[in-house]
Order: structure tokens, then sequence, then C-alpha cells
């Protein structure tokens, strides 16, 4: 039986060894990438991004600037990086690359570019324009990616204000206000139905007092009305009402029946 046993051992391990010295003697697979010139480079690269091909484009693009780490070409290939990775939803290596592109570039041309592409990273990674067709009320979310697109959209806003991503910028950071405005209301209502009135109104005031230009803030201050109700406070009550009939005459809440607008479409109402 020990006879057996060893010479399986010493089979098995001439296997191997066979195995081993094959694998040895195959080529290894070339990179076809190896001596391509720049231009070559980055065109398949950026044939790769056209096609949607996002992963394949990030490699090539990272082997352009290790093999030509200097001038415009590993610059650029710096930016691509950047939006492939916001394109294939790696909100991580999306915001790594961009931080290391303004860190290393900060008064490149298309610096506010970056700026605006931070902006965006967080801005869809949470909320979105077409977050509405979702179940979730994005305003029901944890507020803090929606605080982070704020502070990247006003962060290009501060510093480039006359580029021309600052327009869209301004319009997603009155979407952001309106959506912190709501968040707040939403966990006063929370407090509201349960009974918590006090919590609801400093909720609710809250909003009011931080939010004051945000379409949320109608919603905000009848609601320091029904808590001031609950609570007893009828003089305090009639005070808050009298503003609210003056600010908000035609508000749906005065009038249930009234065509009611949807908050996430607030930038679309007509100013005079």
């Amino acid at each position: 039986m020990q006879k057996k046993l060893s010479l399986l051992v010493t089979s098995f391990a001439s296997f191997a060894l066979l195995s081993m010295s094959a694998c040895s003697l195959l080529p290894e697979k070339a990179d076809e990438t190896k001596n391509w010139s720049v231009t070559k480079l980055y065109a398949e690269a950026r044939d790769e991004m056209n096609g949607g091909h996002y992963e394949a484009a990030i490699k090539l693009f990272e082997r352009l600037e290790s093999s030509y780490p200097f001038g415009t070409y590993a610059t650029q290939a710096q930016m691509e990086i950047a939006y492939a990775h916001y394109k294939t939803q790696d909100q991580a290596q999306a915001l790594a690359a961009i931080e290391r592109f303004i860190k290393l570039h900060p008064n490149h041309p298309q610096a506010d570019y970056m700026y605006y592409l931070r902006g965006l990273v967080t801005f869809n990674d949470q909320i979105g324009f077409l977050s509405a067709i979702y179940s979730q009320d994005p305003t029901e979310r944890d507020p803090k990616a929606t605080r982070e697109s704020f502070a990247a959209f006003k962060a290009l806003v501060d510093k480039f204000p006359d580029s021309k991503y600052a327009p869209d910028a301004i319009s997603r950071m009155k979407y952001l206000v309106n959506a912190m405005a709501q968040y707040e209301v939403h966990v006063a209502n929370y407090y509201y139905r349960r009974g918590a009135y006090l919590a609801a109104f400093n909720r609710a005031q809250g909003a009011v007092a931080d939010y004051g230009d945000a379409p949320a803030t109608e919603e905000a201050l009848f609601l320091m009305i029904r808590s001031h109700d609950k609570m007893g406070n009828l003089l305090l009550r009639d005070d808050a009402q009298r503003v609210f009939v003056k600010t908000y005459p035609n508000s749906k809440f005065l009038n249930p029946n009234a065509k009611q607008r949807s908050w996430f479409n607030f930038w679309s109402k007509k100013t005079d």
C-alpha cells in the first residue's frame, strides 16, 4: 500500500513538473500597444470612448500616460480617464482622477471643466434630473451627497464665474438647495405625523430660515402653522397664517383642488 502511494506521489510530481515546463515554453502574450506612438494610443483610446467601451479606453489612456508622461497628450489623457470613470459610474475613481488633475494643473485652460465634472459625479450619483422617474423621492435620501454636489458646483462658480459651465452649475445649485430644503420638510412632516409638534415646528422653521428662497419653504411655513395649531399657540398660528397668505396667496395648501406643480420642476417656473 505504501509502495502504491509512493508511486502515485511520484507520478503527480512528475506531471506537475512537465506541466510547468510546458507552460514556460509557451510564448508570453505580446502587448500590442508597447510600441504604439502617442498619437496612435490617443486615437485608439478615443475610438474606444466613442464606442462606449470606457474600461478599454481607461486602460489605453493609462498606458499613454505611463509611456508618454509629459506633454499635452498626457494631460488630456488624465481628463479623459476622469470622464471615463464618471461614465462607468465609478464615483470614487472619478473623484480621485479629478482631484489629481486639479492638483497637478490648477491653471489649466480646462480646469473649470474638471470642477464642473466633480459636481456632476456627486450630483448624478445620488440625485440627477431624471430621479423623478424612480419610486423614491431623492429628497428623502441622506443629504450628504446633495451638500457635496452643491459645494462642488459652488467652487466652480466662485473660481470661474465666466465659465461656460457656470450657468448650468447655477441651475443645478438651485435644484440642490430645494432638495436640501425639501429634505428638512420631510423630516418635519415625520415629526408632525408622530405628534412631536415642537420638533416639527423647529425643523420647518429651520428650513425657512436656511432656504428662504427655495420653493419647499412654502410647505415648511404651512407646517409651522399646523404645528402652532396643534400646540395651542393660536396667536402665533394666526400671525404665521397671515404671513403665509400674503406670501403665497394662490398656495395649493390653501386650495387643495388647485393644480400642483411638481417640486422637482421648479426651475421651469416663469419669473417676472
